[in-house]
């Protein structure tokens, strides 16, 4: 399949029959072709150096402050400018309710107004300033003649632009505008104009019309870094009653908007870099991060105290209070999420931030000469970095690999004979009303050591279904000694399947369900020192754990590790010498390290929030983590190092020890989209 026709495949709306599926899972009907071929087109040209820009694609005012933070804070911090990008306009029932008094009347452009303001409120300080600075509101003419209000806030080079888009919540007919508009074809959406925005009268949205204004301001603003909600939310059965009172969509683990906001920003972002290419242009230069929703409620939580009260702290601005002064006649902030009930709310959202799709932005692997590579997704699309010098930490110009549209993180692993496997997951087709739908995960393989790449190759997807073929997470793999390579992904039902390719052939086995109970995505899997595959992953209660007899058998469910804390992320692992495996990794809502290995050794003082890699070295683990302010950080025999300088770091970078010298080399993403390289 060409290039462009493999993209356009991905991003069309062609209509087959009227959707079915239910609102939040944007899911569709059975699709015209069964696992398409992925896009086998490298070598695009990319485009080169930008000033690194944050676009937030959000449902509702304050998405971002719940499900984004702290990443967007430290993004602010570092000097990076956000624009974030509001759907709808967050009108609900028009009920801008103060806790304890009574019912108000509905009025849903002083609400949509009230919550503009919050937002106001909350950037200012995230910014440093003064929560009632004056903002510059203008109205922004969008493509296809749409108009939407925009309020800008600078202080030097700290910006942030607000722009409400400001579709109605409803349609009218009993059915949330978000989802419905991403299902019906015929749909036109109106908005709503807020009280006191500079608009002066209401306008409407198709589905097209929607993905066309979101390509524009993409392709205006020219971000970096996009960060999503969840396109695909974990599948969720609940009562009729907790579902309600969780506000969350019949049979999936988050809001209905959520989820179509997240569908529309991943179709909107693909027909962007179809539509640039197809011009003849760069393939657009961005990063992409997706973040969980209401999933959040679901697991064990996983931001410390000190993390979490800053994270909550930006929240009071956003609630405001009625006897604020701000300046706002239609209120200042949702009162409903007013003073401390975010933290006291039963459904603790703001207490974690889950990324839909966990692990390492970077494959990186050394050269004969000690050179590095660096793999990773750019642009929807794997592509490669050379370093120029050995040990110079600056980056060549990227090679495109192809093989988009696919998920910002790379599984990876090394054949016997040292070949490359990189491993994607593939948006095999996105659309709305009734168009294709479909997840797959793909891989690319060197054809030599050190040499040229073979074509992409599709290997499918767990799940049967259509629907449940959505839900699968990112991929994980891990050579053996004995020459196999083992491929894992999280499957709909929150276990985890396996594909094994043969040492002798290098075909792939069928997909094998492996058991075991529900973990979140982001597995880790090492070979211990007898030859055999271990996979760790973070259940609701305990670490899960698979592994194998011998070496030359099936890896298979074991008893979870229910003597140790409750993970609240997959654990770093760490062969030992005797055989065993050593894990690393934050307990539930603690920033203290557990450490689960033989023997009563303690653990070693290494604070901060998120995953931990570990690594062995002739001096012992080294481990590589994230502070509570956000900074990468290694410890290792002789003490804790923290990169203080370059840019701020993306999720996911990644802790090698294979290069000239064995010192550690820490190699991530920045908000410039580039990677960066650091030997502490």
């Amino acid at each position: 399949m060409p290039r462009r026709t493999a993209l356009l495949a991905a991003g069309t709306t062609a209509a087959t029959a009227a959707a079915t599926a239910a609102l939040a899972g944007c899911s569709v009907p059975a699709p015209r072709r069964r696992n398409p071929a992925p896009d086998p087109a490298p070598g695009l040209a990319i485009a080169g150096t930008r000033r690194a820009r944050v676009m937030q694609v959000l449902a509702h005012p304050d998405d971002d402050l719940y499900f984004m933070n702290p990443d967007t804070r430290e993004a602010l911090d570092a000097g990076t400018p956000v624009v974030c990008v509001y759907l709808t306009a967050g009108e609900a029932d028009g009920r801008n309710r103060i806790p304890g008094g009574p019912r108000p009347a509905p009025d849903r452009s002083a609400y949509s107004s009230a919550r503009h303001q919050g937002l106001r409120q909350a950037y200012a300080e995230l910014l440093g300033l003064d929560r009632f600075t004056p903002w510059q509101k203008s109205v922004l003419t969008l493509d296809g003649g749409h108009r939407a209000e925009l309020n800008v806030l600078a202080d030097g080079v700290r910006r942030v632009e607000l722009v409400f888009l400001n579709t109605a919540m409803h349609t009218g007919r009993g059915r949330l505008g978000l989802p419905s508009l991403w299902r019906d074809r015929r749909l036109v959406l109106r908005t709503v104009v807020a009280d006191g925005s500079p608009l002066e009268r209401a306008g409407s949205y198709t589905y097209e019309s929607l993905i066309d204004v979101l390509v524009g301001l993409l392709d205006s603003y020219r971000p970096t870094v996009v960060h999503t909600l969840d396109p695909d939310p974990d599948l969720q059965f609940s009562s009729e009653y907790e579902r309600r009172r969780d506000s969350e969509q019949r049979g999936y683990s988050d809001h209905a908007d959520h989820t179509a906001a997240g569908c529309f920003a991943w179709a909107a972002l693909i027909r962007w870099v179809a539509a640039a290419t197809g011009r003849g242009e760069a393939v657009p230069a961005f990063v992409v991060a997706a973040f969980r929703g209401y999933y959040n409620r679901h697991w064990p939580k996983n931001l410390p105290p000190a993390v979490l009260e800053r994270k909550a702290a930006h929240l009071v601005p956003y609630g405001g209070a009625p006897d604020w002064e701000c300046g706002n006649p239609s209120g200042c902030g949702d009162y409903n999420v007013g003073g401390d009930r975010p933290l006291t709310n039963r459904k603790g959202w703001v207490r974690s931030t889950h990324h839909r799709y966990p692990g390492p932005r970077t494959v990186v692997a050394a050269g004969p000469d000690g050179r590095l590579t660096v793999y990773g997704v750019l642009g929807l699309r794997a592509v490669r970095w050379r370093e120029s010098a050995p040990g110079s930490g600056i980056a060549q110009a990227p090679d495109d690999l192809g093989g988009g549209p696919l998920a910002p993180v790379l599984g990876s692993a090394t054949t016997a004979d040292g070949r490359q496997l990189l491993f994607g997951l593939r948006f095999a087709a996105l659309g709305g009303h009734g168009a294709d739908n479909e997840r797959e995960i793909v891989l690319l393989e060197q054809g030599s050591p050190g040499g040229g790449f073979r074509a992409w190759r599709g290997l499918g997807n767990p799940a049967a279904g259509r629907d449940h073929g959505r839900r699968i997470g990112a991929p994980v793999a891990v050579a053996a000694p004995d020459g196999r390579v083992h491929l894992f992904v999280r499957n709909a039902e929150k276990g985890l399947s396996t594909r094994v390719r043969d040492a002798g052939t290098g075909r792939w086995s069928d997909w094998r369900d492996m058991g075991g109970g529900e973990v979140q995505d982001g597995a880790t899997a090492v070979v211990d020192a007898a030859g055999r595959v271990h996979v760790y992953a973070a259940g609701h209660h305990a670490v899960h754990h698979w592994t194998q007899d011998a070496p030359d058998t099936d890896v298979t469910a074991r008893t979870q590790l229910t003597d140790a804390p409750v993970p609240a992320h997959a654990p770093g692992a760490l062969p030992a010498p005797d055989g065993s495996v050593e894990l690393y990794y934050r307990p539930e809502a603690r920033a203290r390290l557990a450490v689960v290995r033989p023997g009563s050794a303690p653990a070693p003082a290494f604070g901060g929030y998120g995953p931990v890699s570990a690594a062995a070295s002739p001096s012992g683990p080294v481990l590589l983590g994230r502070s509570a302010e956000g900074r990468i950080h290694v410890r290792t025999a002789e003490g804790t190092a923290v990169r203080s300088r370059g840019p701020v770091a993306l999720d996911g970078a990644v802790l090698h020890l294979g290069a000239a010298g064995g010192r550690p080399v820490v190699v991530g993403l920045g908000p410039d989209a580039l990677p960066w390289v650091w030997r502490p």
